[in-house]
């Protein structure tokens, strides 16, 4: 059975997950789910992907907890994992999913469409943009309530998006979110009626911006907590030169001598 379809737009692919009844991320989904991650960010033609859930009313409800179950089991007769890998290798699977979609230079929104929890959830926090609908009824990690906790970057993402002490809080209590509830905390960036909708409206726009702009302004945001300020700086300003020689910056800045327009959102 197919959990993943991928539907274009324009510059825009739209990647959907659906595994019925009820919407689980499983090891079958994740392998299916990167392989297409993967194919929509080796095409050229494809700018801006977004990532919405197939099935009435869920993105990605959480991880299967009987797959969970059954690897919990195989681990207790299995040998203690060796050390932990330095930085720079990227794992298979769920965690390679997600590491993809955060270090990918095009942009990715998620399209929150349901139920969010857990791994999906986990899955939305790799995204660079989050858009919830008002009728989302549950957003957030509730890991802690089947004994177990955020293992796909949960515990390293949501304090950098909502700050450590509401981060504890939320993965400590295993709290979930309606979706104009998780706004109002910065879970997500907006909250409306049809989040696929307002996700391609966005990312139609981000697509006719220049390509190198984009993955430079992705890079250096998302590395800007990460290190000391002088050293985020000093690639700030290398990157900014490097992008200034790209075609597409320099037709960009053509086009726009004039001052640059005020947009409200």
């Amino acid at each position: 059975m197919t959990l993943v379809t991928t539907e274009r737009r324009g510059a825009v692919a739209i990647i959907s997950y659906a595994n019925p009844a009820f919407g689980t991320m499983t090891a079958a989904g994740a392998n299916e789910m990167l392989a297409a991650v993967t194919e929509a960010f080796e095409d050229a033609a494809v700018r801006v992907l977004v990532i919405t859930g197939g099935l009435p009313g869920v993105f990605i409800r959480h991880y299967d907890v009987g797959e969970l179950s059954a690897a919990s089991d195989r681990l207790e007769t299995a040998p203690p994992p060796a050390a932990a890998a330095p930085p720079g290798g990227r794992p298979g699977g769920f965690l390679g999913l997600t590491d993809l979609i955060a270090s990918a230079d095009k942009p990715v929104i998620a399209a929150i469409n349901g139920l969010c929890m857990g791994g999906g959830f986990e899955l939305s926090l790799a995204c660079d943009l989050r858009i919830a609908g008002t009728g989302v009824e549950a957003i957030g990690l509730p890991e802690t309530r089947v004994g177990i906790f955020p293992g796909g970057g949960g515990t390293q993402r949501l304090p950098r998006l909502i700050g450590e002490a509401r981060a504890v809080d939320v993965i400590l209590r295993g709290l979930t979110f309606s979706g104009p509830d998780a706004a109002k905390l910065g879970m997500v960036h907006e909250c409306v009626d049809d989040p696929l909708a307002r996700a391609l409206d966005i990312a139609t726009e981000l697509a006719g911006r220049g390509a190198e702009g984009l993955a430079f302004a992705k890079r250096l945001t998302r590395a800007a907590l990460d290190r000391p300020l002088a050293e985020g700086l000093a690639d700030e300003r290398a990157s900014f030169q490097a992008v200034m020689r790209t075609a597409s910056a320099r037709e960009a800045l053509r086009a726009a001598r004039a001052p640059v327009q005020i947009q409200k959102v």
